[in-house]
């Protein structure tokens, strides 16, 4: 819907961003991993001076069920007022809300009441594979001409997964985005950057590997994704693979600098084969070219066999399983999920090739269960998952469920979704904020939080 005036959430630049009015709502897809009952956003009262503050008070249940709501965005950012395809009355008010299983499109209006949002249009997968070719619907960007959508699968359900384009008025799809994908097969997460003409994506795997969990002949293998991808952003164009080698698989999220003079970011990978450990890469420019550098490796820690799932006890180690990060739009600090060991681990950095830890908190964990102030059982499960950091980056919000298949790996005796946030020293350090506890209602699991206008990896920027 168009305005008169640029969204007020709308912010040229990070540093005027980091300036925005505190959220009070929060968004988060809830899905039932035994696909009995519909997926949901739901609505998390995130003001500290509410009575309802820490607990759900709005959710829209999805018309069907089996979606598996994974990760989810705005219709419009930030990136609307970049010079190249200006739209700068256009409104942030639309979550685009994909289902990774079923390959619906939801679009949902968060006004005139944002506790109360409205489900006003569905994009059937027939429709998307027919204008797109794409199937297996996973995460979603703002760009500067429109609703970009990352697919991990072709519509049959097989390699090559990639993105296509919606109209961010309109809502309709417009297509495929590759012109020349070269050798690009696997596809997981993108980002950008706008002030380097530059795409990134990385890889995860097709549906028959993940879809009833992870298969351990293709992860030993080394046959999950393991390469960047960088593409000419303009031309559409792939202009260059790296591969992180045999034994680093599951190359996730992609965490660019909010800084568009800076060409550099950062990937976690979940594990190695080596010794079970995870890692943090830099990608950056070297001359001509893209390069990467693993900066940070977190250990696998040792622990009694007849307290592991499975599919560790042969390794008598937990692995960290780093499953998500994100980044201060500041640039500063980058935060770390470890979904096995449970922790929580902020890094300084300001120096991209040499972080610094600056804090770390754990809650959860396969052997640890280390629980919160406010939860009523005293030993918590899953742990640090998807992470979201708001704008001035004094609040870090994370849920603990990665993947309904997966969970069950990892957490046999199930996982009983929780959301947490945690408070941000002036110059690092982090700790729970022990009033904020959102024991998540049976049936659902709580995954990617979203928060009222914007936060640190909805929006990009076209000026410093």
């Amino acid at each position: 819907m168009a305005t008169w005036r640029p969204d007020p959430s709308f912010y040229p630049s990070p540093r005027m961003a980091a300036k925005a009015p505190k959220e009070t709502i929060a968004y988060v897809a809830a899905f039932d991993p035994d696909r009995q009952r519909p997926d949901a956003i739901a609505v998390v009262d995130v003001d500290p001076t509410s009575a309802s503050y820490s607990q759900i008070v709005g959710q829209v249940d999805m018309p069907n069920v089996g979606d598996e709501l994974h990760h989810f965005g705005w219709n419009a950012c930030s990136s609307c007022l970049c010079p190249n395809a200006p739209h700068p009355h256009v409104e942030r008010r639309y979550l685009v809300v994909p289902g990774l299983r079923s390959s619906r499109l939801h679009i949902i209006d968060t006004k005139p009441d944002p506790k109360n949002p409205r489900i006003i249009r569905v994009i059937d997968p027939a429709e998307i594979a027919e204008k797109a070719n794409y199937s297996r619907l996973h995460t979603i960007h703002c760009g500067p001409e429109g609703i970009y959508v990352n697919a991990l699968a072709d519509r049959d359900g097989n390699a090559p997964g990639g993105i296509f384009l919606i109209d961010h008025d309109s809502f309709d799809v417009l297509g495929q985005w590759e012109m020349d994908r070269g050798p690009q097969k696997l596809a997981y997460d993108f980002w950008w950057h706008l002030g380097h003409d530059t795409m990134i994506t990385s890889e995860w795997g097709t549906p028959e590997t993940f879809e009833n969990g992870l298969v351990p002949e293709v992860l030993l293998g080394s046959k999950y994704g393991r390469r960047l991808h960088f593409w000419d952003l303009n031309k559409r164009k792939h202009v260059q693979e790296i591969d992180l080698g045999e034994e680093h698989q599951l190359v996730f999220e992609l965490r660019p600098a909010h800084d568009p003079t800076k060409a550099y970011g950062f990937v976690g990978c979940v594990i190695s084969l080596k010794d079970l450990s995870a890692s943090i890469w830099t990608w950056y420019r070297d001359g001509n070219q893209w390069a990467v550098k693993k900066v940070i490796e977190i250990p696998a820690e040792p622990a009694d066999p007849d307290l592991l799932p499975p599919v560790l006890k042969g390794f008598k180690a937990v692995a960290p399983l780093v499953t998500d990060i994100d980044l201060s739009m500041d640039d500063r600090f980058l935060y770390v999920s470890c979904w096995g060991t449970g922790d929580m681990i902020q890094y300084d950095v300001s120096d991209p090739l040499a972080p610094k830890e600056t804090g770390r908190v754990r809650i959860g964990g396969i052997v640890s269960r280390a629980t919160h102030p406010k939860a009523s059982n005293g030993a918590l499960n899953g742990g640090p998952q998807m992470v979201e950091i708001s704008r001035d980056g004094k609040r870090v919000y994370f849920t603990n469920s990665l993947y309904g298949a997966i969970d069950p790996q990892f957490y046999p005796d199930g996982i009983d979704g929780w959301m947490v946030k945690l408070d941000v020293g002036d110059n690092g350090g982090i700790s729970f904020d022990e009033n904020f506890f959102v024991n998540w209602p049976k049936g659902h699991r709580p995954h990617q939080v979203r928060l009222e206008g914007g936060d640190c990896s909805s929006d990009s920027y076209c000026y410093p």
